[in-house]
């Protein structure tokens, strides 16, 4: 989704700069898990707030079908997602397009920590795209 604004760059920035650190210190190849608790303590000592694992309740035509549980949220308005996995495919940005919907957050960083070079990707919320925020 490299298209619509670019919105968060400073806090996208922190949190990729984190990431990089992250990398740097543990190497590549390990359990997102790991990637995703490191991250979870860099980003606080940068002074960003952090939700761990929070969850949030789905409901269809009025009942609740279950819970969404975004891996990390920073300052209240990114979702973070680390992974460990070849390439990022369409259902990594598919997932994290419900995830934006669900929680109504406007940006995902995916982050890859199985190369010795971190990737990230960014994805806005669709209503960005069409309709994008003045700033």
């Amino acid at each position: 989704m490299g298209k619509g604004p670019m919105i968060h760059e400073r806090l996208s920035r922190e949190i990729i700069g984190a990431a990089m650190t992250v990398m740097n210190a543990l190497r590549p190849g390990l359990d997102e898990k790991i990637y995703e608790n490191a991250l979870l303590v860099e980003l606080e000592e940068r002074g960003l707030t952090i939700e761990q694992q929070r969850h949030f309740p789905v409901h269809y035509k009025g009942r609740l079908v279950g819970r969404l549980i975004p891996d990390l949220i920073v300052a209240g308005k990114v979702i973070v997602d680390p992974k460990v996995v070849t390439a990022f495919h369409d259902e990594h940005v598919a997932q994290m397009l419900g995830y934006l919907s669900i929680t109504g957050l406007d940006l995902a960083i995916l982050l890859n920590f199985r190369s010795s070079k971190l990737e990230w990707k960014r994805v806005l919320h669709p209503r960005l795209i069409s309709d994008p925020p003045s700033e």
